[in-house]
């Protein structure tokens, strides 16, 4: 590839950067850059949402430069202002720590860990003294954190902004400081953070790292953007066949944005795509395929592809998979029924399931303590797509004492 190509290549699907001129020259310098990127594990898992700023820094990586992930396990305490319209409420430790380990585990399904530095910002935030933080908050003043427009909107309203809010523009840039960023990720909400790090790192004498800026993607019904809370969420965890048939629901015009901002396909089948010189059905199943592929693998894909045509294209009778599964105890944990008969790929993956209310026995929801018991529960059903009736089976040797 071209420097120009790998140029137009990173640029694809991005909304903004400042400034655009500086960004060519670094990348044209060929020496690798640093390009940063932090997230604040705020919840337990990574929806497609997420990604699309993840694969813009997989494209980074993929082209020789240093990614640094940013596990804003700090910051997420205080709580990130960005398009909110009150204060966020505050996360114990404990909250953050455990969502910080899933962020981990599953942002290697998109970036290459060999590639990868992860650091946590407790590790120097954690350590800042109360001068140290006085000297950072004299970096700005209160009519530039105002200029942002959530903050705006709300001091207009009326509605309280706490003081520790504006501190975090100042936190996150000062992570860009440390790490000695070249470039900055982020979504549209992110850039007057980004911008302020920018600010940081030029008055710490570094030369101030490019911001680029990607879109928000917005969820299955595509108005609001994609967010657990509001159930119009894909996750990369999902099974194949729940992810596979979320997309094919998605609207011909949604399913061109998601293209864009998700799918790793050329520019030129992308334009296809636009042209309408593929079906609208078939361009839904390719991008499915392409998704499901990525997070659980083609053998997943075909799978799910098959099951949404037996299903639903062909309307057959929603009949159960009939399964048995060889146990000398009257019951098994839920969690590890679901991964035992293949809905989920671990039981911390079906224990998340259980969790989000997606799974219940015999049409009724379960909780992560319940437990199915042989000759008592039969219909084991995860989402709407997955059902399966189970018979617990006694191996050879008998029942345990």
């Amino acid at each position: 590839m071209t420097a120009s190509a790998s140029e137009k290549e990173l640029l694809r699907g991005v909304a903004h950067i400042f400034p655009e001129d500086e960004l060519h020259a670094r990348l044209r310098t060929g020496r690798p850059l640093r390009v940063k990127l932090g997230v604040d594990p705020t919840a337990a898992d990574i929806h497609l949402g997420h990604t699309v700023v993840l694969t813009k820094l997989r494209q980074f990586q993929d082209l020789g430069h240093h990614a640094v992930l940013i596990i804003g396990d700090f910051t997420a305490m205080v709580g990130d202002p960005s398009g909110r319209s009150a204060t966020r409420p505050s996360l114990s430790r404990a909250e953050v720590d455990a969502h910080a380990r899933t962020y981990e585990d599953q942002v290697s399904r998109v970036l290459d860990p060999r590639r990868l530095e992860v650091r946590r910002n407790s590790d120097w935030l954690g350590h800042l003294s109360l001068d140290d933080a006085i000297r950072l908050a004299s970096k700005t003043t209160v009519a530039r954190m105002l200029e942002r427009d959530d903050f705006q909107q709300r001091y207009r309203k009326g509605a309280p902004i706490g003081l520790h809010e504006f501190l975090y523009p100042l936190l996150q840039g000062y992570d860009s400081v440390v790490m000695q960023a070249d470039v900055e990720l982020g979504g549209t909400d992110q850039t007057f953070n980004l911008l302020v790090g920018r600010e940081l790192q030029r008055d710490a004498g570094q030369e101030g790292q490019v911001a680029v800026v990607v879109p928000i993607l917005e969820g299955l019904d595509g108005v609001q953007k994609m967010s657990k809370s509001l159930g119009n969420h894909v996750g990369i965890t999902e099974a194949p066949e729940e992810m596979y048939g979320k997309l094919m629901s998605i609207s011909d015009k949604l399913m061109l944005r998601y293209y864009e901002l998700l799918s790793r396909q050329s520019g030129e089948q992308l334009l296809a795509v636009e042209r309408g010189e593929v079906a609208p059905m078939d361009a839904k199943k390719a991008l499915a395929a392409e998704l499901v592929e990525r997070f659980h693998g083609p053998a997943a894909a075909e799978t799910a592809a098959r099951f949404f045509e037996e299903r639903f294209q062909k309307r057959s009778a929603y009949e159960p998979t009939r399964i048995e599964v060889r146990t000398p105890t009257a019951d098994v944990w839920i969690c590890q029924l679901i991964k035992e008969v293949g809905f989920a790929p671990s039981t911390s993956a079906a224990r998340r399931l259980v969790a989000q209310g997606a799974v219940r026995v015999d049409g009724q929801a379960v909780d992560v303590d319940f437990r199915f018991r042989r000759g008592v529960h039969r219909l084991l059903e995860v989402g709407r797509r997955r059902l399966a009736a189970v018979t617990l089976v006694v191996p050879e040797g008998g029942p345990s004492p």
